[in-house]
């Protein structure tokens, strides 16, 4: 598709809002972000600025899906590099785990404490922000498919919640059961919450001096807890 001189314009500008944006954002945090030092930055007015993005909101919402997007590609291209369930999962936990200690500041954007007074658009963010976890659904998909997803019952009943992982097949195009949709909720919340307490330093900094081990065999307890064969 040919895109005009004016349309390459824009998305250079865009871009480098992009880019000025993050290192402010890494720099000073989420909440201190301006677009008028973004503008001083770039070399423009702010009236220049606000012809792409008209608010704090929009400029944060343009990291968001920055975020979620260069995220969800890494994540991508880790799993289609090695084959079988099991692989698949190490990799997206590993790419989430390295992405958050290379960018943290991003990495806190997205999975941190919310920004006072800001609220993502779910019309902008929802695609890009369920790509990690689409790809974890399509792990245990995968591993069900192929007869190496273990059945292990709940210890406790799960009828209650059977209209809302009905929902969550209908929505990711799967079968599992309920069982297997409830432990793909604990293994989602699980990696993300050792992803942020590494990310956060939450551990404190003397307390685990190898905590790549640590967190592999955090994986690896996820991979049992999953059912993962």
């Amino acid at each position: 598709m040919t895109t005009t001189p004016r349309e390459r314009a824009r998305a250079q500008t865009l871009a480098d809002i992009t880019r000025i944006g993050r290192e402010h954002l890494a720099a000073d945090g989420a909440a201190a972000l301006s677009l008028r030092a973004v503008a001083r930055d770039l070399g423009v007015v702010s009236s220049a600025v606000y012809r792409y993005v008209k608010n704090r909101d929009e400029l944060l919402t343009l990291l968001v899906v920055d975020a979620y997007t260069e995220l969800g590609d890494e994540v991508d291209t880790a799993i289609d590099a090695v084959e079988g369930p099991v692989e698949k999962f190490l990799a997206l936990g590993r790419t989430v785990q390295t992405w958050g200690r290379r960018v943290p500041s991003s990495y806190a954007l997205l999975f941190g404490s919310p920004v006072p007074g800001y609220h993502a658009p779910a019309e902008q963010t929802t695609g890009p922000g369920t790509r990690v976890i689409a790809q974890l659904v399509r792990i245990f998909d995968l591993a069900h498919r192929s007869g190496r997803l273990k059945d292990k019952p709940s210890p406790v009943s799960l009828a209650p919640l059977h209209d809302d992982f009905s929902e969550v097949r209908n929505e990711m195009g799967t079968d599992l059961s309920d069982e297997a949709v409830a432990r793909g909720v604990m293994v989602w919340a699980s990696l993300f919450g050792a992803v942020s307490f590494d990310v956060f330093d939450q551990y404190g900094s003397d307390t685990f001096g190898a905590r790549d081990l640590l967190f592999e065999h955090q994986l690896a307890c996820l991979v049992e807890l999953a059912g993962l064969e």
